[in-house]
């Protein structure tokens, strides 16, 4: 399996505990991880002593943590040489079932149209300021090959996919707050997106939405990226408001 170095979004995601919860929240960043495809399936999480540092837990917790989402079909732990804790997760879109989506809408923390007007303040900033910025090699390279890898999935990896691409984007504006924040948000929107049915044709549309705001932010136009990254997420918004009102 290959390994990659730290970047903003696993350190957005693999970030210290918040509360005495030790165990729930170490659960929930490593849960984010692999739904948010920063740990892709098969992928290797990051070894055990660096991971419980990188989360602020115990090793007793951290093992306690994986034991359960073991159990649950997350990951599976693996021996010898190359052994490790590997993702299992394999998304799957879940049947246009009313009464589920009304379950997901009234089990959120907050409105569906609280979740997606913070996605749009912070996906178009982040559209924008990435545009803005000089970016490397790295960070070009990075974000055509993960745009590239959207375009290439199958319907059981889209989402995990679409997910990662827009958290690259927030990745090459630099900042780790800005990351942090979308990754949070990402999960709140994954929750009604799971819910709803994969259309062939918005995927189709999806991909040319992408390939618009990557190429604005690699030409380094913020007010094309910004109108773009608006209008792709606009079109989510409707699907969202059509299958739950």
């Amino acid at each position: 399996m290959s390994e990659h170095p730290s970047s903003f979004a696993d350190l957005a995601v693999f970030r210290p505990v918040r509360s005495g919860n030790a165990f729930e929240e170490a659960v929930e960043r490593i849960l984010q991880a692999i739904k948010l495809g920063v740990v892709p399936t098969g992928e290797r999480l990051p070894p055990e002593r660096e991971l419980s540092a990188r989360l602020g837990v115990s090793r007793m917790t951290l093992r306690e943590a994986i034991r359960a989402l073991q159990q649950a079909g997350y990951v599976e732990s693996r021996r010898g040489r190359f052994g490790g804790t590997f993702v299992a997760y394999r998304s799957s879109s879940a049947p246009h079932d009313p009464d589920a989506l009304a379950k997901v809408v009234a089990g959120m923390s907050s409105g569906m149209e609280d979740v997606l007007t913070y996605r749009w303040v912070l996906e178009v900033g982040a559209a924008r300021a990435a545009a803005a910025r000089t970016l490397t090699a790295r960070d070009r390279e990075h974000l055509v090959t993960i745009q590239a890898e959207v375009e290439s999935s199958g319907e059981d990896t889209y989402r995990q996919l679409d997910s990662r691409l827009h958290l690259a984007i927030a990745e090459i504006t630099g900042s780790p707050s800005l990351a942090s924040a979308l990754a949070d948000n990402r999960m709140r929107v994954n929750e009604l997106l799971d819910a709803i049915p994969l259309l062939r044709h918005n995927i189709e549309h999806s991909h040319s939405q992408h390939r618009a705001i990557v190429q604005a932010i690699l030409s380094g136009n913020a007010d094309q990226a910004g109108t773009a990254m608006a209008e792709h997420l606009e079109g989510t918004a409707a699907l969202l408001r059509g299958f739950l009102s």
